[in-house]
This record gives C-alpha cells, sequence and structure tokens, in this order.
C-alpha cells in the first residue's frame, strides 16, 4: 500500500533538487550540497536527501520550477544569489 504524496512532498522536492542542480554543475561533491544547503533549511538525514533525489524522477512532477515557487508571495525573492547587484547599489546614497 503506498502513501499518497501530497503538494507540500511534491514542492520540497522540486525546492531541493533545484538546489542540488545549482551547485552540482559548479562542482560540488553531494556531501558539501546537503551540508551546507540542504540540511539548515530542510533539517533532513543524507539518506534522506538522496532518497528525494531518486524520488524527483519516479514521481508524476510536471514542471518543478512552478511547484517550487507556488505558494510565495514574490517567488523571484526565493533566491537572491541569482541577483548581480553594481558597485553604486553598495555606495551610500546622500
Amino acid at each position: 500500500m503506498n502513501k499518497r504524496k501530497g503538494k507540500s512532498y511534491a514542492k520540497r522536492v522540486a525546492d531541493i533538487n533545484q538546489i542540488y542542480d545549482t551547485y552540482a554543475r559548479t562542482g560540488l561533491p553531494n556531501r558539501e550540497i546537503w551540508k551546507r544547503y540542504i540540511y539548515p533549511k530542510y533539517g533532513i538525514s543524507e539518506r534522506t536527501f538522496y532518497n528525494l533525489l531518486k524520488a524527483s524522477t519516479s514521481s508524476h512532477i510536471e514542471d518543478k520550477s512552478e511547484l517550487s515557487a507556488a505558494g510565495f508571495l514574490f517567488p523571484e525573492l526565493l533566491y537572491p544569489e541569482d541577483e548581480v547587484r553594481t558597485l553604486e547599489y553598495y555606495k551610500k546614497r546622500p
């Protein structure tokens, strides 16, 4: 008997996979990705992390980017590290 997975589970899987995809491209090992970015935010074990990575291929999630932003008022603020700021931003305004 399989348990039904809800939308929050699908959103968590999509979020974790998006974080993983972002840092895996830089060559960071899986354990470091889990230790630095996944565990502090979600508090899951390393084994659960690997199960969620595997779950993304077997689940029926059509659009992961839409799920990761679902439920947020300003989804563009989810990942501020993508933002590029110029030097003028850091100067004090008179």
